[in-house]
């Protein structure tokens, strides 16, 4: 089991390798300099020569490595948006006051299920999260009791502040990064569309973006 989870990991990083290196090969700038020349002269200072065949592709190797390509974008902008979501849920929680318990030990189920925590600590319901510095009810008749039992509401520390900064940071990058992961997808999507079989014609909207639509062939 261990070799073959090394195997699998091997494979995959030369995989990865491969297609990055596709990529490049697929994307490379017709104009730039390049290594590989056939008969390679120079004539005004300019090279001369016929490009190797070695990096052409085939229509079948292209149209896979788009959707390799495809593959990956998406499961990139899956793992983000999966951890924009935990960072949302974890900044509710960021600066929130702790929240005081108190063990109460019963004998039975029932017990449990009759007690009521406001009898038991003979206070006032809204008074219950409160760890100390907690009246009875008999103190709480006193007007002056009432009158400094509110509590002052607390200020955020400066670590706090800066924690939440950092994930509200960390949370826009990365909704950010999601949306141009989605975007680069279609794209890909789209090329790997357009070098497909098929009849179709570009259509450029009032916004000057263009889409494409495909005629529908009969089949035989």
């Amino acid at each position: 089991k261990k070799d073959y989870k090394l195997r699998a990991e091997d494979f995959h990083k030369k995989q990865n390798t491969l297609n990055n290196l596709y990529r490049k090969a697929e994307q490379r700038n017709p104009d730039e300099f390049y290594f590989a020349m056939e008969n390679s002269q120079t004539k005004g200072g300019v090279h001369i020569g016929r490009r190797s065949t070695s990096n052409k592709h085939t229509q079948e190797q292209l149209q896979l490595m788009r959707t390799q390509d495809m593959k990956y974008l998406t499961t990139k902008a899956q793992i983000d948006a999966k951890k924009a979501e935990r960072l949302k849920e974890s900044l509710h929680f960021i600066g929130a006051a702790p929240r005081n318990t108190h063990t109460v030990f019963v004998d039975s189920a029932r017990e449990a299920a009759a007690l009521k925590p406001e009898e038991y600590f003979d206070t006032d319901p809204e008074l219950l999260g409160r760890a100390f510095n907690r009246p009875r009810q008999s103190q709480l008749e006193s007007q002056k009791v009432l009158q400094g039992s509110a509590r002052p509401v607390p200020r955020l520390s400066k670590k706090v502040k800066r924690q939440q900064s950092a994930a509200y940071k960390e949370l826009g990058e990365r909704l950010q990064r999601m949306d141009q992961l989605k975007k680069a997808a279609q794209e890909v999507e789209l090329k790997k569309a357009l070098a497909g079989k098929g009849r179709k014609r570009k259509i450029v909207r009032e916004d000057g973006t263009a889409v494409f639509k495909w005629r529908k062939e009969r089949q035989k």
